[in-house]
């Protein structure tokens, strides 16, 4: 089967997770994308490490954001190689940046000087907080955005203060976002023949993962979203939602009407108000919960349609059948280092991609890119 996006060219000029992921995501599709990175050190997240792990010199954040692509070093203020990714980029479909606001301009890489070389080109950017305001300048970072964001708010119990996401929500989120633009301004351009600029932000990221809750909170008076004080998993849902501690692990109860509930658990919760008695009904079903097993829990609930899982840690997950079945990992490779890692998460007429090509080496491919798209063309710069 051919991938959907072959035969598009990516150029992928951004550094650590949310430009580089939505490259990622287009490479999966099948484009070809073309990293273009400081000669010597390269792309920061090379040296991002998230444990101890190091693979073939690189870290694995980085091995997992930037699988199938190639490496063009460029030191963008040397004027060969800026008038080398310029020529590359003349002949590209996408650019992909993440630099702070006013930078790539700076540089001569902004959306209209490359849009003028290239008026089909898409321009995607990926800020901070947008390209203007008080907060401009602030440094485009994940944990930083989800504390403007108002997001960590959502997360723990009532008497906790803001618990952050255990994950690089924002960059990712801001990645696919980015992808989501990228690939509607693609089907304008097939309509109406012109290229676009699409950007996005970590913070309007952030806000549009809760938009759900804050229309909420935009329509009700403006009330702040009140957290349970017995394990909560969402501010403004009722008892029982949430996760429970039991004999032997925990439990997730979702939606359940108290009145089917309460007799499963022999508990007074039946007819009770679901939302203002929160606290004292998730009370009294935490204490009930932890007089048996989970697998017990579940073999009592699930047979009358009651909303429950039990929460897996990583190992537990991995060797589920129904993780195995829908064939989410891989390996891939770079020299002699094989690597495991996740797969794209879309299948496309029953197929899931998988590429075993990992990531590069800073400049791998530089001198094979140079001479294909002839970058020296005009002969005054030799290496």
């Amino acid at each position: 089967m051919t991938a959907p996006l072959d035969g598009l060219l990516v150029v992928d000029m951004a550094q650590f997770l949310s430009g580089p992921s939505a490259a990622l995501r287009l490479g999966d599709l099948g484009a070809r994308v073309i990293k273009v990175e400081r000669p010597g050190s390269g792309d920061i997240c090379r040296t991002l490490y998230l444990s101890d792990t190091d693979i073939a010199g690189d870290s694995t954040l980085f091995h997992a954001i930037n699988r199938n692509k190639q490496s063009l070093a460029a030191d963008l203020k040397a004027p060969r190689d800026a008038r080398r990714v310029h020529r590359l980029i003349d002949r590209a479909d996408v650019v992909i940046q993440n630099f702070r606001p006013g930078v790539a301009e700076r540089l001569g890489f902004g959306p209209a000087a490359l849009r003028a070389r290239n008026p089909r080109l898409i321009v995607a950017s990926i800020s901070g907080y947008g390209e203007g305001g008080p907060w401009v300048d602030l440094p485009g970072q994940d944990l930083l955005a989800q504390a403007l964001s108002g997001a960590m708010w959502l997360n723990g119990s009532a008497s906790d203060g803001p618990v952050p996401f255990g994950l690089s929500v924002a960059d990712m989120l801001a990645g696919h976002i980015l992808v989501e633009g990228i690939l509607a301004a693609l089907v304008r351009r097939g309509i109406a023949g012109e290229g676009a600029t699409v950007e996005t932000s970590l913070l309007e990221a952030l806000i549009d993962l809760q938009f759900e809750v804050l229309t909420t909170h935009l329509n009700d008076g403006g009330r702040p979203p009140q957290r349970a004080a017995v394990n909560n998993a969402h501010a403004y849902l009722a008892a029982p939602y949430g996760v429970y501690r039991t004999a032997d692990g925990w439990l997730a109860l979702a939606m359940i009407p108290l009145d089917d509930l309460a007799p499963l658990l022999v508990l007074p919760i039946a007819g009770r108000d679901a939302f203002a008695e929160r606290d004292a009904i998730k009370a009294l079903i935490a204490g009930r919960l932890k007089q048996a097993t989970t697998q017990e829990w579940i073999a009592r609930l699930r047979p009358h349609d009651l909303w429950c899982a039990p929460v897996n840690d990583w190992p537990r997950l991995l060797s589920e059948q129904a993780f195995r079945r829908l064939d989410m990992t891989q390996h891939i490779r770079r020299d002699d280092a094989r690597i495991a890692t996740t797969r794209s998460p879309l299948r496309i007429d029953g197929s899931r991609a998988g590429i075993d090509r990992g990531a590069p080496r800073v400049g791998e491919h530089s001198a094979a890119i140079v001479a294909e798209f002839a970058l020296d063309e005009d002969g005054d710069v030799q290496d």
